[in-house]
């Protein structure tokens, strides 16, 4: 089963403050927009994404569709697809793509200690 794009997604309380810190470990912004309160960022293959208001807790992050550098990949295991597998393997989601549609979609699913894993495809 192929993920995707792999990044951890932090939930960051001063996005600025966040921001610098990372820039001082050699993060450098590789996408997002600072005025929405979310931002990517790079270090040689490492990937985080600072996100400000969005949501509760850090979580891991896949991205289906997407290479590393956020590329549109040819071909790669739609999420509805890894949703189904995920489902049948037992695992439950806690939040779920619709099935019925195409393109991107996400879904939810949650460790066994509380960690969220988010799959969010953007093509």
């Amino acid at each position: 089963m192929e993920l995707g794009a792999f990044s951890i997604s932090l939930n960051v309380k001063d996005i600025e403050v966040s921001k610098s810190f990372y820039e001082k470990l050699g993060f450098q912004v590789f996408g997002g927009d600072m005025a929405q309160n979310w931002l990517i960022l790079r270090n040689g293959d490492h990937t985080i994404g600072l996100f400000q208001g969005m949501f509760e807790k850090n979580m891991l992050t896949f991205n289906p569709g997407w290479d590393k550098n956020g590329n549109t990949l040819d071909a790669f295991t739609d999420v509805r697809s890894l949703q189904r597998e995920i489902k049948a393997r037992g695992i439950k989601l806690e939040a779920e793509a619709d099935e019925s549609r195409t393109g991107p979609a996400s879904f939810i699913v949650i460790d066994p200690d509380g960690n969220p894993i988010l799959m969010d495809q953007h093509v």
